[in-house]
Parts: C-alpha cells; sequence; structure tokens
C-alpha cells in the first residue's frame, strides 16, 4: 500500500469560528486519534489531492511540527452545496494492531458467460477489509474466467492471505446476467441440438 506524506501544524484554538477562518485560507481542520493521544492540527487543502481524489488506497504519513505518524483516512466531510473538503478525521496506525479499511475491487479475465452474450454487472466497488498495514493491498483482483451466464462472485468466495474480509459473505460481488441477445442464442442451440 502506497503513502501519502501530509504535513499540518497544531490547532492554537478550536471551535466553529476558528475553522471557517482557517477554511477561507485553504486550511483544512483535521484530528488525529486512535493511538497515544489526539491532536487536533490544520493541513493545506491542496495537499489531499493525492490522498483523497484518486481511485487508489493509500494511507498518510501525517508530520504534525515534527512529529510523525501513520494513519488511515477515517471519515471526511463535505459542504453540503459547494463540495468543498470541510474536515478530515485520522486513525493512527499502531503497529501490531489491526485496521478496518475498504480496498478497491478489479477485475481480471474474460468471462466466456459474456463472451456468449451475457452482461456483467459489478455489484461491489471495494471490500471492507481488517488486519494489519504492511498485509493491505493496493487492490482486490477477482477473476472472471469461470464465469457462465447467470454464474456470480460473492464475498465469501474471496480469500486474501492475512486478511479478514469484514462484509457479508453472502453479498453479491459479480455476476453475468443473461441478456435478450444470450437467451435468444442459448434457445437456438437447444433448437440445433434437438433437431
Amino acid at each position: 500500500m502506497k503513502s501519502v506524506s501530509i504535513s499540518g501544524s497544531l490547532r492554537e484554538n478550536v471551535g466553529k469560528k476558528d475553522a471557517r477562518a482557517q477554511r477561507s485560507q485553504g486550511m483544512i481542520p483535521c484530528v488525529i486519534y486512535g493511538g497515544k493521544d489526539q491532536k487536533m492540527f490544520v493541513v493545506d487543502e491542496r495537499q489531499f489531492k493525492d490522498l483523497l481524489y484518486t481511485p487508489e488506497v493509500k494511507y498518510a504519513e501525517v508530520n504534525i511540527n515534527g512529529d510523525v505518524r501513520k494513519a488511515i483516512v477515517q471519515e471526511t466531510q463535505f459542504h453540503a452545496i459547494t463540495d468543498k473538503l470541510m474536515h478530515v478525521d485520522f486513525l493512527e496506525v499502531v503497529d501490531g494492531k489491526p485496521i478496518t479499511i475498504e480496498i478497491p475491487l478489479k477485475i481480471s479475465g474474460t468471462s466466456p458467460g459474456v463472451l456468449k452474450g451475457g452482461m456483467l454487472k459489478k455489484r461491489v466497488r471495494k471490500l471492507k477489509v481488517r488486519g494489519l498495514l504492511e498485509n493491505i493491498p493496493e487492490e482486490i483482483v477477482s477473476d472472471i474466467s469461470n464465469l457462465e451466464i447467470n454464474d456470480m462472485t460473492k464475498i465469501g468466495d474471496v480469500h486474501i492471505d492475512n486478511l479478514e474480509i469484514v462484509d457479508n459473505p453472502n453479498k453479491v460481488i459479480i455476476q453475468v446476467v443473461p441478456t435478450r441477445g444470450s437467451a435468444t442464442a442459448a434457445t437456438e442451440e437447444g433448437a440445433e441440438e434437438e433437431a
């Protein structure tokens, strides 16, 4: 898993009025917790480009006045109308302590069911996993080369070494559904076999 460096400075005053003033200067109020202590700090909004506005999942190396900590983004708040970033919560990563994070799901291979006219439906974009930071991959790859029409892959079918998937194991993540074209082709094949 890749990391992004984030540099911030401690907030001297905490409150709505102070946070509003900081945002007007392009600074985002943040908090980091989960480790030895909680710290409130501000970060230049531009530093979040490679951490939040990307399909990749990364962890942050947060530097607050020289104190560097590994952390993951726990929660973000955006303005309801302008969609501007308002606040970021970081969860500190403690060595030897597992974290829970969502990882992007990628598809590999070619489905025979799709080649026969079926349509591939990706029902889930990310899977929630739990494990140590060093064991968490940048993405989870699911092979679809054995999926025929009406076949599916469920969360319970995915296994990753040293990680626990914490989503519902019966939830469908990928499915090949029949289409009109595939149904017509199957009917024609059945008619040919009978003749």
